[in-house]
């Protein structure tokens, strides 16, 4: 019996002895069990897997079990941009919660969001927006994530992105015509990128996509009002430049002879009626996401007409960051302005140059597939157009490219015999069928106006104001009271 109780005794010592070394083994044990039957091992490539899809119950698992939260793949990214190029959000909402940086920097520099711009993540983008993700971080490449987007074809991020990075709006219009992103060039001209913006050759986005061989591109670029027309530094133009890359296509496409509306000076009313067009088109497209700085857009019930001497809403405080360097506003200060958008900005050129005037005759060139030269004098129709000749001379005038000093300009002066409409043509400067127009849109009402420099309006708290300037990117509108002046940033028809 006592031989019993001894080894009774030493049973019950053994399991007193042992039980706290089972005891501390359990948690981290049994997490590996649960692990295991949930399919997953306790390695790096198991803590990414439950990351891309999208099992935030898997990584808690890991965490309790000693995982560490910031490991990191063989390529330096980190759970979070697997989960962002996964569209994973909820192990993503897990790790932000547990500490990892909603801009973690990964691979080549790429944040989540670049993860997630690339792994073609609309919904992904937009909810780490909303989280604060810096939609200006740029990877070592120096790619921020709206370029990123336009250089791979990623459509749906890039609309998430636009309206976020405004000032960048250009830049990315010119890579999408350079990479043939099509539907890229829709979405930023919608967001305020403009046909108009140049690199620092010369070159538009069309003469881009047409020394590239991007023929659904160059297509695109002439129906959003592109012109054929304009010429880079050196002089070239998109078929030119087309030519000499092989495009032979391309530059018949743009290289035709002009039709006659084109060698016409277009009224007040055909300007409004052709922005409202392709207003209309771009705001019945129903807008996939809500931004901080975007407006409401609702197709015009009636055509634009002129902002003179028009009365909009009243006036409201204006963010200090639109306050034009030309004239700024006292430190601290805030002007008043009405809320209006800038949706779109016109300017057709005409294919038709002055070559120089001797005596009373003029010398024109008429740009087509071949450029011809004819002459014309006062009284005399412009052959081929139905533009008649006013008034022919030559005088001293400055311009900004000569810094201030006069030159001698030679000057046609002409008018369209079907509207009444005239206009002056001087050498040395792109023709045009009139001045530069925007169609800006009173924001608390949706109705829309053309406005051109020099025109008046009123707000309805009877503040007046002065449209200073118009630029392919930009109105500048003045105060006719104080003199101080605000410049406000071309938003597109869905911006």
């Amino acid at each position: 019996m006592d031989g019993c109780v001894r080894y009774l005794w030493i049973g019950m010592a053994a399991a007193i002895l042992f039980a706290p070394l089972t005891s501390c083994r359990k948690p981290t044990d049994a997490m590996k069990s649960d692990l295991g039957e949930a399919g997953y091992q306790l390695t790096t490539a198991d803590w990414f897997r439950a990351s891309r899809t999208d099992d935030a119950a898997a990584l808690k698992k890991f965490l309790s079990a000693g995982f560490p939260i910031d490991s990191r793949d063989e390529g330096d990214d980190s759970a979070l941009h697997a989960a962002a190029a996964a569209g994973a959000k909820n192990t993503a909402d897990f790790l932000m919660d547990r500490g990892l940086a909603v801009d973690l920097a990964g691979s080549a520099g790429q944040t989540p969001l670049m993860a997630a711009v690339l792994g073609n993540q609309t919904a992904m983008v937009r909810w780490l927006l909303r989280q604060g993700a810096d939609p200006r971080a740029k990877d070592k490449e120096g790619f921020m994530p709206l370029m990123l987007a336009v250089r791979e074809g990623k459509s749906g991020p890039a609309s998430e992105l636009a309206p976020y990075t405004r000032d960048s709006l250009d830049s990315a219009i010119l890579l999408a015509a350079l990479v043939g992103q099509t539907e890229s060039i829709d979405i930023l001209t919608n967001y305020g990128a403009s046909v108009y913006a140049r690199m620092e050759d010369g070159r538009s986005p069309l003469m881009v996509a047409a020394q590239n061989g991007h023929t659904d591109a160059v297509k695109l670029l002439l129906d959003l009002g592109s012109s054929r027309f304009s010429t880079d530094a050196e002089g070239h133009s998109a078929a030119d430049l087309a030519t000499t890359a092989g495009h032979a296509e391309i530059a018949a496409l743009i290289a035709r002879d002009p039709l006659p509306d084109e060698l016409a000076l277009q009224t007040p009313a055909e300007i409004a009626i052709a922005m409202d067009t392709i207003a209309d088109a771009a705001a019945g497209a129903p807008a996939e996401n809500a931004t901080p700085d975007s407006t409401s857009t609702a197709p015009a019930k009636t055509p634009s007409i002129p902002i003179q001497g028009q009365t909009l809403s009243a006036a409201a405080p204006a963010k200090p960051q639109h306050t034009s360097a030309d004239s700024p506003a006292p430190a601290g200060e805030t002007l008043p302005l009405p809320p209006i958008v800038m949706r779109q900005y016109r300017e057709r050129e005409l294919p038709l140059q002055v070559r120089g005037v001797q005596d009373e005759t003029a010398t024109l060139a008429i740009t087509g597939k071949t450029t011809r030269e004819v002459q014309v004098r006062a009284g005399e129709t412009v052959p081929g157009t139905r533009l008649t000749v006013l008034r022919v001379q030559r005088r001293m005038q400055s311009s900004k490219l000569d810094e201030g000093n006069p030159q001698q300009v030679s000057v046609v002066e002409v008018q369209d015999s079907a509207t009444g409409t005239s206009r002056e043509l001087v050498s040395g400067i792109p023709s045009s069928a009139h001045d530069p127009v925007a169609l800006i849109e009173d924001a608390a009402t949706g109705r829309r106006y053309t406005a051109s420099p020099g025109q008046r309006f009123m707000s309805a708290d009877g503040t007046e104001f002065i449209i200073s300037d118009i630029r392919p990117n930009q109105i500048v509108i003045r105060d006719a009271a104080t003199g101080n002046s605000q410049t406000l940033p071309l938003c597109g028809p869905r911006g």
